[in-house]
C-alpha cells in the first residue's frame, strides 16, 4: 500500500494530542434541548441522547452531515458517494423509513421515501448543534421516529460578518460557498449559498450540487418571528446505486426546500409555541442518463403543516403538549397521484421527587392517518441523579411507521410495491447511565426492541428476479451503546480525545437470508475515535478512526483526519478521508472513494 507524503504527514501531526480552549467551547451543562414540548437542559434527559456542538463540527474531519453522523455510535450512515448526494439514515439497526429528520425541530419526513432523508441535510456552516436521539421516539415526534429522530439546530446569528470559503481537491472537487450574517436594529438575517462539484472518483459518479440558506428574525423588539427557508439541490451520476448492469449509467436529480415561520408567546408559567410550514422534494431519476425515454420515474411530494408545541409549569411538575396538523400530496409517474391528511396530539408530564432526584415523565402520542386511522404510542421516561454529575435513567415506548407511498405502490421491472402492507409496530425499552463533568463524559446504554410487521422488499425464491414489498415476521433487536470524551491539558490548550462504540445482535438473518434485498446489512459492531490536537496557537489537528462490521461478515478500517492552520482572518485547511485506502461498500453495489484529500481556504471580513 502506498501513502501519500502529505497522508503521511497529517497522520504523524494528528497523532500528537488535541484541542481548544475549553473555555471557550460550548459545554454540554449550557445546552437545553428544545425539539420536544419541554425544554430541558441535556444532563436533565433520561434518554440516550448525543449531542454534536459547534466545536465538535469543526474537529470533526468531516465535510457533510452525512460524514459527521458516521462518528456516533448507534447512528449507520450507509453513504453512495461523496459531495452528500445520497445516503441513507439508519439508527439502532432500523431501516432509512424509520428515522425522522428535523430542523429546528420541523419535521423533514418525506411520503415517497426514506431515501430522500438527507435531501434536507443543511450545509455545516449553518449548523449549531446535532441532537442525536437514539430508541423509540414516536411519543415525542410521531410516527416516522421508529428508532431515533436527529433535530438540526442552526446557528440563531453570525452578528454582521461575511466568510467566503474555497475548496478543491482530488476527483476534481471544486467546492465554494459564502455565509453572510447581518444584526440589524429590529431584525437579524443568515444567508449561505453553496456549491458543491466534482467529476467523479469513478466512471458516472460526478456531481453538482447547490446549497441555499435564508434564516431571519423579525420583529425582535415586540413579538418576535422567525423564518427559516433552505433550498437544496443535487445532480448526480448514480452508478449503480440501484442495479448492478455497468450499461444503464443511472442518474438523479433532487430538491429539497423548506419555509416555516414560528413564533412564541411567554408567560411566566405557560409556554406556547405555534408554527406554519411547507416542506417539498422533487425527484427524477432516469435508469439511462443520456436515454431519458428508457426508463424515467418523477415524483414531487409537498406537506403543508400546522403545529402548536406549549409547556405549563405548576407546583406539580411541567406538561407537554401540541398538535400538528399536515396534508401531504404526491404526484408521480410510478406511484400515482396520492394524498394523505394527518393529524397528531401530544401529552406528556414531568414529575420529580425526592428532592428533585426523581424523574418520571409519562406521555402519549396519538395520530390520525386518513388511509391508516387512529394509533396511539404511550411511553416512559424514568430517570435518577445518583449525584450531581452521575445519573442512571430508563424508557419503554411503543413506536410505530406506517408504510410509504414506494413500499405500497412502486413497480419497476425487478420491484413491486404492496397496497395490502400492515403499519410496523415495536415495544422498546432501554437503560443507561450517564456520566458527565468538564473534563469527562460518558453514557453507557443497553437497549432491546421487539417489533413486527417490518416491511422489507423479498423475493419467494433464489432464482425468481422480482422482489416484492412484504411484512416479515417478528425481529428481535438487542444492542449496547458506549459514546465517552475526555478533554485534557497540554501546552496550555485543552486537548480531546472522544470514542464510541456499538454492538447490535437481531435475527434479521433468519428472515429469509438469501431473498432479501434490505435486511441483511445491519452493523454489529462500530467503534469510532476522534483525536483533535492543539499544541500551537494557530495550529489544531484531527484525525478520527472507524470501524464497522456488519452482520454479512463484512469488515473495514477507515481513517480520516484534517488539519487547520489560522491566520487572523484566514484559515487553511487540509481534509484527508480514507487515508490508507480502504476497500469497501456501506450499502448496495457502490464502491465507496479511495484515499482522496480536500484543500480548503477561508476568509472571514468582519
Amino acid at each position: 500500500m502506498k501513502l501519500h507524503p502529505l497522508y503521511v504527514l497529517l497522520f504523524m501531526v494528528s497523532m500528537s494530542v488535541q484541542a481548544q480552549d475549553l473555555e471557550k467551547e460550548q459545554q454540554l451543562d449550557s445546552i437545553t434541548l428544545t425539539s420536544a414540548r419541554i425544554d430541558l437542559p441535556f444532563r436533565e434527559n433520561s434518554r440516550t441522547i448525543t449531542i454534536i456542538t459547534a466545536t465538535d463540527i469543526k474537529n470533526s474531519a468531516a465535510v457533510t452531515v452525512a460524514d459527521l453522523l458516521q462518528q456516533v455510535a448507534g447512528v449507520d450512515v450507509r453513504r453512495r458517494g461523496t459531495g452528500g448526494s445520497q445516503a441513507d439514515l439508519h439508527i439502532r439497526g432500523g431501516g432509512f423509513d424509520q428515522t425522522l429528520l428535523l430542523i429546528d425541530g420541523i419535521k423533514m419526513d418525506d411520503a415517497q421515501t426514506g431515501h430522500h432523508t438527507m435531501n434536507a441535510a443543511l450545509p455545516l456552516e449553518v449548523i449549531e448543534r446535532i441532537e442525536i436521539i437514539k430508541g423509540p421516539a414516536a411519543r415525542v415526534f410521531g410516527q416516522n421516529a421508529f428508532t431515533g429522530a436527529i433535530n438540526i439546530v442552526t446557528k440563531k446569528s453570525l452578528n454582521t460578518s461575511v466568510s467566503a470559503n474555497l475548496e478543491t481537491g482530488s476527483f476534481g472537487q471544486l467546492n465554494g460557498n459564502v455565509t453572510v450574517g447581518a444584526e440589524l436594529d429590529n431584525s437579524s438575517h443568515i444567508m449561505h449559498i453553496g456549491r458543491v462539484t466534482s467529476s467523479g472518483y469513478r466512471v458516472n459518479s460526478d456531481y453538482d450540487n447547490a446549497n441555499y440558506f435564508l434564516k431571519s428574525v423579525f420583529n425582535k423588539k415586540e413579538q418576535p418571528i422567525e423564518m427559516i427557508a433552505t433550498f437544496l439541490e443535487r445532480k448526480f451520476g448514480a452508478e449503480n446505486f440501484y442495479t448492478t448492469n455497468p450499461s444503464f449509467n443511472e442518474y438523479e436529480e433532487t430538491q429539497n426546500s423548506l419555509i416555516a415561520f414560528t413564533t412564541k408567546f411567554q408567560s411566566e408559567k405557560l409556554k406556547i409555541s405555534p408554527r406554519v410550514y411547507w416542506k417539498r422534494n422533487q425527484d427524477i431519476f432516469l435508469l439511462r442518463r443520456f436515454e431519458p425515454n428508457f426508463f424515467r420515474n418523477v415524483h414531487i411530494s409537498d406537506k403543508m403543516g400546522v403545529e402548536a408545541n406549549a409547556a405549563y409549569t405548576s407546583k406539580f411538575g411541567v406538561t407537554g403538549f401540541g398538535v400538528d396538523v399536515s396534508k401531504i400530496y404526491l404526484r408521480s409517474n410510478n406511484l400515482g397521484n396520492r394524498n394523505r391528511f394527518m393529524a397528531s396530539a401530544f401529552l406528556e408530564h414531568r414529575f420529580k421527587f425526592l428532592d428533585n432526584r426523581l424523574d418520571i415523565t409519562p406521555g402519549v402520542a396519538m395520530t390520525y392517518f386518513s388511509d391508516f386511522k387512529f394509533n396511539a404510542f404511550p411511553g416512559l421516561d424514568v430517570g435518577f441523579d445518583i449525584s450531581n454529575d452521575l445519573k442512571i435513567y430508563g424508557n419503554i415506548g411503543y413506536t410505530y411507521r406506517i408504510p410509504t407511498y414506494t413500499d405500497l405502490f412502486y413497480s419497476d421491472p425487478r420491484t413491486n410495491g404492496n397496497a395490502d402492507l400492515e403499519p410496523e409496530e415495536a415495544f422498546a425499552q432501554e437503560l443507561g447511565i450517564k456520566y458527565i463533568t468538564p473534563k469527562f463524559r460518558a453514557t453507557l446504554a443497553i437497549f432491546n426492541r421487539d417489533a413486527k410487521n417490518l416491511i422489507d422488499y423479498i423475493r419467494p425464491n433464489i432464482t425468481e428476479e422480482i422482489f416484492t414489498a412484504t411484512n416479515i415476521t417478528e425481529v428481535n433487536t438487542q444492542g449496547l451503546e458506549l459514546d465517552a470524551a475526555y478533554n485534557f491539558k497540554a501546552k496550555g490548550f485543552t486537548q480531546t480525545l472522544a470514542f464510541g462504540y456499538a454492538f447490535l445482535d437481531d435475527n434479521i438473518l433468519e428472515q429469509n437470508e438469501d431473498l432479501s434485498r434490505y435486511a441483511l446489512n445491519t452493523l454489529k459492531h462500530q467503534y469510532s475515535t476522534r483525536l483533535s490536537t492543539q499544541l500551537f496557537k494557530n495550529i489544531r489537528q484531527n484525525i478520527v478512526y472507524k470501524y464497522a462490521e456488519r452482520t454479512t461478515g463484512q469488515t473495514y478500517n477507515v481513517w480520516d483526519a484534517s488539519l487547520v492552520y489560522k491566520l487572523k482572518q484566514m484559515e487553511l485547511t487540509i481534509t484527508a478521508s480514507n487515508i490508507f485506502d480502504s476497500d469497501y461498500i456501506e450499502t448496495g453495489f457502490t464502491p465507496m472513494p479511495p484515499s482522496n484529500v480536500l484543500f480548503g481556504l477561508r476568509y472571514s471580513f468582519k
